[in-house]
């Protein structure tokens, strides 16, 4: 979009003004676009310059910018560097005392500040709302925008006012950033704003091929220890050596502090930090890591929202976050200064019923419903796929957020790449062969056992329930007996994330209907195989880019694509009409699913994932349509 010429002067005026030289890549379209149009949703990496969108409109527009950002250190940070640049800005949150908040109050009112910076609970004060009505203001930028949505990573309750806000102010420009949002969470953050469907949406930035990412499988406390020094060593050598800086992600706070103690033991100068530890304390550890006095933290993901340090060499996950997006929002603190940097996944067998008992527990005395169990069960076992999957894991991740255009066909850095470059082609007969006879054998105990006991099955290995239940009586018994048990439960469990198998109540393994699909040759079997020993972590140095495309489940063509954003648009309009979130509608992987099968008929469209009666009933005639329009072409 192009700007008149005197527009593109402000621009220009207002960028020396705040004392840079010029636009990174995507900057100046993000500004012109929310300019010319008034609104925007932008998808940008953290540290990738999005405070220069809302910050430089700010600077030129009329009147007084309001920011919602929940990070109260970055409020102090940007507040004190745009006064120091001579554009007056101010911020509020519940760390000021009574007398401050009045005074910054009438400050306000008075129109002394060009951004005012505000926490989200700041809005449900009346006072507050009263004062942003007498207010004129040109541009409400709303920061960590997938805090709104319910099914983001990190949902926060105060943000769900911001739509009120908005209608108050009907004439202001708005601007809504996050650094990880995939299609479904960008549409309900467009319906919790009260934004149209024809909102522009912006993804820039989000390809990191600096980062080598890497996944580990590990049985043991000793593997996981043994994989995170390996780490270190490959990203900072030796403790104290001033190569930079790392931190260790686990999923508790006893983990955080005995991570924390083993490596100050070993001479590294570690720290734990997590929510439970007093407030004074978590802020000398951020200060220190953010000052470089710091070498490693070990922290629950309390840690990281506001830090920019550019010269981290590595993250290390004791073991998985909830979601693909929590993942790469905290790997992504690697290597800002775009040098190399390493990112490693320790991942283990129990996992995936830890996380089960996790999102099922009760919280404060409340059971969570059964959809949002579902939801987020889901958006872990994505990050379970995107960890036992076989393409490139840059690639895997760019398509997951909707960012097709910056794939590279293989990044040549991470473990997958790595080692497709090593390995001879993949039989897909006969993993084919394996997965249909896994499947068989869950199909067998289906209801009434769990993974052990399937895997036992398969075996041929001693178990009195089998025996009981007539099952080592049965062909499938000992069908896949040149596999050893925990090899057995592995495949079973990427069963699960594929989503041939589910867990039932008590654990038991129950076959879904994709997964009888499989059975019976009507769905492809895309799945790498798990290892039959253990990989060895491998140094992180650089790899020359790999001469074949990795290949990836995820792929959709030009056709494919389309499809799947005109599926995206009937969603959001669709959930707006009905006064539901979009992801009740459809979720992102069913419109995927539809968008690479392109059922012909309601019997087609009944394969798809999450297609079932109900759902036919209620959508299926829409969705065929748009199938059929999107697929159609030209006369």
């Amino acid at each position: 979009m192009i700007l008149s010429e005197s527009a593109a002067d402000d621009l220009e005026g207002g960028l020396r003004r705040l004392g840079y030289e010029g636009f990174r890549p995507g900057q100046r379209e993000a500004i012109e676009t929310l300019l010319q149009t008034g609104r925007l949703l932008l998808v940008a990496p953290t540290g990738g310059g999005k405070s220069l969108t809302y910050q430089l409109p700010a600077a030129i527009l009329p009147g007084t910018t309001l920011v919602v950002s929940p990070l109260i250190a970055l409020m102090h940070d940007q507040v004190a560097a745009l006064n120091d640049r001579g554009l007056s800005a101010t911020y509020l949150a519940g760390t000021l005392d009574a007398t401050e908040v009045r005074s910054r109050l009438g400050q306000i009112a008075r129109g002394e500040h060009k951004l005012v910076y505000v926490a989200p609970e700041r809005l449900v004060f009346d006072g507050f709302r009263d004062l942003l009505s007498r207010l004129e203001c040109p541009l409400v930028a709303i920061d960590e925008a997938h805090c709104i949505s319910e099914w983001g990573h990190d949902f926060r309750p105060e943000y769900m006012q911001i739509g009120q806000i908005l209608q108050q102010l009907p004439n202001a420009h708005v601007l809504a950033c996050t650094a990880t949002a995939t299609p479904v969470v960008r549409d309900e953050i467009l319906e919790r704003l009260g934004l149209p469907a024809s909102t522009p949406q912006l993804l820039r930035g989000f390809a990191r091929p600096n980062l080598a990412f890497r996944v580990l499988e590990t049985q043991s406390k000793a593997q996981r220890t043994q994989a995170i020094d390996g780490l270190l060593r490959d990203g900072l050598g030796e403790a104290g050596s001033g190569r930079g800086t790392a931190i260790i992600y686990a999923s508790t706070r006893k983990a955080t502090e005995e991570e924390a103690l083993r490596l100050t033991d070993d001479g590294w100068g570690a720290a734990a930090y997590h929510a439970g530890m007093d407030g004074e304390r978590r802020a000398q550890v951020q200060s220190a890591f953010a000052a470089g006095k710091q070498e490693i933290v070990v922290a629950t993901n309390a840690f990281g929202m506001g830090i920019d340090r550019s010269d981290v060499r590595c993250i290390g996950h004791l073991g998985p976050p909830g979601s693909v997006e929590a993942y790469y929002q905290e790997a992504g603190r690697a290597g800002r200064d775009s040098a190399p940097a390493s990112c490693l996944l320790l991942v283990s067998p129990g996992d995936m019923p830890l996380r089960r008992r996790l999102i099922e527990r009760d919280i404060e005395g409340r059971v969570p419903d059964p959809e949002t169990v579902e939801h987020r069960w889901n958006m872990f076992l994505e990050l379970m796929r995107y960890a036992e999957g076989g393409a490139c894991r840059h690639d895997s991740i760019l398509r997951y957020f909707g960012d097709e255009d910056e794939t590279l066909s293989g990044c040549g850095r991470c473990d997958n790449c790595q080692r497709l470059d090593q390995d001879d082609e993949t039989d897909t007969e006969q993993i084919t062969d394996i997965v249909r006879k896994a499947l068989c054998g869950a199909a067998r105990i289906h209801g009434r056992f769990g993974l052990g006991a399937a895997a036992r099955l398969l075996r041929g290995g001693e178990d009195l329930r089998l025996q009981r239940a007539g099952l080592a009586d049965t062909p499938t018994f000992g069908i896949l007996s040149d596999r050893d048990e925990d090899w057995l439960v592995r495949l079973l469990s990427r069963c699960v994330t594929a989503g041939w198998l589910a867990f039932g109540e008590h654990r038991v393994i129950l076959v879904t209907g994709e997964g009888y699909d499989v059975i019976h040759a009507r769905r492809p079997v895309r799945l790498l195989l798990p290892s039959k020993q253990e990989p060895t972590p491998q140094r992180s140095g650089s790899s020359s880019r790999r001469s074949r495309p990795a290949a990836a489940a995820a792929d959709l063509d030009a056709v494919g694509r389309d499809l799947f954003e005109a599926l995206r648009a009937w969603r959001l309009q669709t959930a707006s009409a009905d006064g539901k979130p979009p992801y009740v509608v459809a979720s992102d992987r069913t419109l995927r699913d539809i968008a690479t099968l392109r059922p012909a008929s309601e019997q087609e469209l009944l394969l798809c994932h999450g297609i079932g009666p109900s759902k036919m009933e209620k959508y299926g005639t829409a969705i065929l349509r748009i199938i059929t329009e999107a697929t159609s072409g030209p006369a």
